[in-house]
């Protein structure tokens, strides 16, 4: 049997399971394992365990549950809502301040987290059921919601960077630094969506009569040291170099575990039964969906799939631009149904091969990918902001969350489009590094 042949009967094999609602990661381990044995039979399969025990065993990878635990132990503490009403204060005169707010609010969380349900989670608690009470349009409002918490998989602390990281071998400090700028720009270009949308129509964003003084403007910033304290602890020391990311991320779990038992005193046995439990439950989630695509990489590595990939693209002879946006879309079309998670680690043993055959850079083709992704928890029907934004809105139909979400993933693209036309807008903070 040809190599072509069995190519696209694996992939073939993943498009049906998926279709039948087969989890993904099995999905992968099952089409993986017909293609190892159709390419190189039984004494392939043996080879698959080793495979993937080496490759689990990373260092990159330990850096994952430790970040989990900072953002878990940080959802148990009130750093959430004293970052969201401080910002609710500063932002409120503005036409959609609150939402406004719930944006920066999303960032900030994220660089203290590093996973966006949970900054949905978090603020959403706190942030809609203000907007609502002060008479904000429900898509307005739960879309700033939902689209920001995404923020947290780009502004560093990334999951899906350190990912990338243990996958293509590029530093992760970088890709953290790397997801500074298109964070903080993506934060911006959703907060002035927000303004220009309130401002040519009040009616979606009532604005506050409530009066406040600049006393309490500043007094409502003293809270903040402890989100100030997290940060620093984390990016400082990868900046400089006094820790590697994995390194860093302990330091961040163990800041994030004193602020919890010490400042805010909500760090009893309930509150770290269910930090840990979570923490099982994801890391758990993501080294399953690990091993299966480490499995199904083999598979792609014995039948030179990259490499085809790479040389056929080189071939057509269109722009790089073109083909890079070629794959933008089919990442686009996949975070439709598929997790974040999942398509770091199957595509990019694919696609990193054709990018860096084009001339680009691993770095840059990572903090795109993470772009990419960021659409894909907002968009259905797998989107898991959007299921975590309607766990906590009974009030609020799954049709106005994701009427309320897509401005934001047409933002989100375009942004994205920016970055792959100009790499050294994303290149030149990581730049600094060297």
């Amino acid at each position: 049997m040809g190599p072509e042949l069995i190519i696209t009967i694996t992939f073939l094999i993943i498009f049906v399971l998926i279709a039948f609602k087969c989890p993904i990661f099995a999905s992968l381990g099952i089409a993986g394992a017909v293609g190892i044995f159709l390419s190189r039979g039984v004494i392939g399969l043996t080879q698959v365990p080793l495979s993937i025990m080496s490759q689990l065993n990373n260092p990159v990878l330990v850096a994952a549950p430790l970040y989990i635990i900072m953002g878990e132990t940080i959802a148990q503490t009130g750093i959430g809502r004293d970052l969201y009403f401080a910002l609710h204060k500063w932002f409120y005169r503005l036409p959609g301040g609150l939402a406004i707010a719930s944006i920066f609010a999303c960032a900030v969380f994220g660089a203290m987290c590093g996973v966006s349900i949970i900054g949905v989670a978090v603020i959403g608690v706190m942030a809609l059921p203000e907007m609502l009470r002060h008479g904000y349009d429900k898509k307005l409002a739960v879309g700033s919601i939902t689209a920001a918490g995404a923020l947290a998989m780009l502004i560093p602390p990334s999951l899906p960077f350190i990912l990338y990281g243990a996958v293509s071998g590029v530093s992760v400090g970088k890709l953290f630094i790397g997801g500074i700028v298109p964070g903080v720009f993506l934060a911006l270009v959703m907060a002035g969506y927000v303004f220009v949308k309130a401002f040519r129509n009040p009616a979606l964003a009532v604005r506050s009569e409530e009066r406040i003084t600049w006393r309490e403007k500043f007094s409502s910033l003293k809270r903040l040291w402890t989100a100030l304290v997290l940060i620093v602890a984390v990016m400082v020391s990868i900046y400089t170099g006094i820790c590697t990311p994995t390194e860093a991320g302990a330091i961040g779990a163990a800041v994030a575990l004193l602020i919890g038992a010490f400042v805010y005193r909500s760090l009893n046995r309930e509150a770290l039964k269910k930090i840990f439990g979570n923490t099982a439950r994801i890391v758990g989630a993501v080294i399953l969906i690990a091993a299966c695509a480490f499995a199904f990489g083999q598979f792609l590595l014995y039948t030179r799939v990259p490499d085809r990939l790479a040389e056929f693209s080189v071939s057509l002879g269109l722009s790089p631009f073109l083909v890079i946006m070629f794959f933008m879309v089919i990442l686009v079309f996949m975070g439709c149904f598929i997790d974040g998670a999942s398509i770091v680690l199957v595509t990019t043993p694919i696609f990193l091969p054709t990018v860096i055959a084009l001339g680009y850079d691993p770095l840059w083709y990572g903090i795109i990918l993470v772009m990419n992704l960021e659409m894909a928890v907002i968009t259905p029907p797998v989107g898991l902001n959007l299921y975590t934004m309607k766990s906590i809105a009974d009030n609020v139909t799954m049709e106005e969350i994701i009427a309320g979400t897509m401005p934001y993933v047409l933002l989100e693209f375009a942004a994205l489009t920016l970055f792959v036309v100009f790499p050294e807008l994303a290149l030149w903070l990581p730049g600094l590094m060297d």
